[in-house]
């Protein structure tokens, strides 16, 4: 659905986004990360046809960006950041408005502003003007008009900044069940919303892809993955470290801090090693008390330090 190919854009000296290469299918909601000024915000821009490449291109739905530009425009639903809304009109005439100009009239009209209102909370907030709204409503309108047309690909920038927990929560269940049967280019600074609603990320530091793969597998490149942590209660800590550090397939193990009175030691595998069950056995045979026993998946946000900082 969308494809990138070599896309590069330069601002004068600056090189903002830099032989970008990628592709993103139907079903498939891509998490796109990174710091501040990555070039998130500018690969969006280039391939809403916003900007024009420096090099490279990218196609959406078959077309292309630099010759099929009109034709791109209808395949998409695009959330721009910050929203960008018309203040003195009330919700339902600004997805009027929008609805008109993406061809719709009459009853057909109508039932996709009134469904559209439904899908994003706006019901209560619908005969009030925008400039009256707060961020987050101002927000859900903003996705509302990108959905409005019920396109093949959405496109969007930071959806839910600005959102309460509760509208969070609705918004990435709504972008979750439209991303079964569209393609959806999600960009956010939240790694919670990327195991929330995305089955693969991309991050990108300095113009360029760093990291590319499913939640599970950025997880599985921290240095946590599938690390142990256990608190042991009364057994002295000089004769526990040593213990754990000499049981199979562990690289190291080290004390933590002290939590309910136990200590709280971290041990970490060689690499690609199931150390869990070799220290649960180890532990049980020594009958020392255990408090909690605790697997890492690995972090995300550890990884994103890791993969953007290098």
């Amino acid at each position: 659905m969308i494809e990138v190919k070599n896309l590069t854009k330069k601002f004068g000296s600056l090189t903002a986004v830099n032989n970008l290469s990628f592709i993103v299918n139907r079903g498939e909601v891509l998490g796109f990360l990174g710091p501040n000024g990555a070039g998130k915000s500018t690969t969006m821009r280039m391939i809403t046809c916003f900007l024009t490449p420096t090099s490279g291109t990218a196609s959406v739905n078959g077309f292309d960006v630099l010759n099929n530009p009109v034709d791109v425009r209808k395949q998409f639903g695009y959330l721009p950041e910050n929203a960008p809304v018309y203040p003195d009109m009330t919700v339902e005439s600004f997805l009027k408005f929008i609805g008109e100009m993406r061809g719709f009239s009459g009853t057909e009209l109508k039932k996709r502003v009134d469904d559209t209102i439904e899908k994003c909370f706006l019901k209560n907030v619908k005969h009030q003007t925008i400039d009256t709204l707060s961020k987050g409503y101002k927000q859900r309108v903003c996705f509302a008009q990108a959905i409005l047309h019920d396109p093949p690909v959405l496109i969007l920038d930071e959806p839910t900044d600005g959102l309460d927990p509760n509208q969070k929560h609705e918004v990435r269940q709504l972008i979750k069940k439209m991303g079964e049967e569209k393609c959806v280019i999600l960009s956010t600074h939240i790694l919670e919303e990327v195991d929330s609603v995305c089955s693969r990320a991309i991050i990108i530091a300095k113009g360029q892809i760093v990291a590319d793969g499913t939640p599970a597998k950025l997880r599985a490149m921290s240095k946590l993955h599938g690390a142990v942590t256990l608190s042991i209660h009364r057994v002295a800590k000089d004769s526990v470290i040593p213990f754990l550090a000499s049981l199979p397939d562990v690289y190291h193990a080290e004390r933590i801090g002290e939590k309910n009175n136990a200590n709280v030691y971290r041990v970490f595998p060689k690499e690609n090693k199931n150390i869990a069950h070799h220290i649960a056995s180890a532990v049980r045979e020594k009958k020392w008390e255990v408090e909690e026993f605790n697997i890492e998946e690995g972090r995300l946000d550890e990884v994103f330090r890791n993969v953007t900082t290098k």
